[in-house]
């Protein structure tokens, strides 16, 4: 049994703050080891329910942030950037029986700690086929396309909630409870590895291929907070406009969705300046 842990950092124990999850923040630093203390917890409760590898895909932006020493030494961790399937890089191979969402938070113009969609915040909002989208939803359906079921989601409460409407038989851990964008009421590290760790052990008996799920074709919309941004992300293919802010596109799968999509948002961040965005 082989398991994915797509580890993102902003739904990790203790993280509530931009400065936390920034790199090269001193906040970062201290929170680097919480977060690698969640991943682990989920490596060990696995390999407790019966895994054989363990290989974690390091998910958040400069996708270096895990502190590779600090791992179970039965795990492999993909890092760096630049990677076909990005968060999910991996899930592709077809070796692959189940995928683990670890630090994972709400969507753009949702409730949430550091709620957003791939983009900090000059993504206000991202729809996949009329359902308002989280980085959670549109993973879960690249996994879908491969037949890897959601087996394990971390995060603050309202990204479990979200999970529901996306993975409703994976195993949940709130690590924190939503009190604000910049707010939470946080448990403390030595709780929330055991709590996932106990879950990931759970969750290992979720971890069966399914037949992949062909459900395109796939409409994003992505919107912006600023007009000039919904501009500039049309010189890709197929984006068009779909109204002042908004950008529009369709894909047949999910592969090429969330690489448009990705495409877009790179696209949208080098065209914010830093002080008017």
């Amino acid at each position: 049994m082989k398991i994915l842990i797509s580890a993102d950092m902003e739904g990790a124990t203790g993280v509530t703050w931009p400065a936390d999850v920034l790199p090269g923040t001193p906040q970062w630093e201290r929170c680097r080891s919480m977060f690698t203390s969640d991943v682990d917890a989920a490596v060990r409760g696995f390999f407790d329910g019966g895994a054989d590898e363990v290989l974690i895909n390091e998910a958040h932006w400069t996708m270096r942030n895990l502190l590779l020493e600090r791992l179970d030494e039965r795990a492999e961790m993909l890092t760096g950037r630049h990677k076909d399937l990005s968060m999910v890089e991996g899930v592709q191979r077809g070796d692959v029986d189940g995928i683990a969402f670890v630090g994972y938070h709400a969507g753009a113009g949702m409730e949430g700690v550091l709620a957003h969609t791939f983009l900090a915040n000059s993504v206000t909002g991202v729809w996949l086929n009329d359902v308002r989208a989280s980085e959670g939803l549109l993973n879960a359906h690249v996994a879908a396309e491969y037949g890897v079921p959601v087996i394990l989601v971390t995060g603050d409460d309202v990204a479990c909630e979200d999970a529901l409407g996306y993975a409703p038989e994976a195993r949940k851990v709130a690590v924190k409870d939503h009190v604000s964008r910049y707010a939470a009421v946080c448990r403390t590290p030595s709780r929330t590895a055991a709590d996932i760790q106990a879950a990931a052990k759970e969750a290992a008996t979720l971890a069966v291929r399914h037949e992949p799920v062909r459900g395109g074709p796939f409409t994003v919309a992505v919107e912006f907070d600023a007009e000039h941004l919904a501009g500039a992300v049309t010189v890709v293919p197929g984006v068009t406009r779909g109204g002042e802010r908004k950008v529009i596109y369709s894909s047949e799968t999910m592969y090429d969705a969330i690489r448009t999509f990705k495409a877009v948002t790179t696209i949208a961040s080098a065209a914010v300046e830093e002080q008017y965005g």
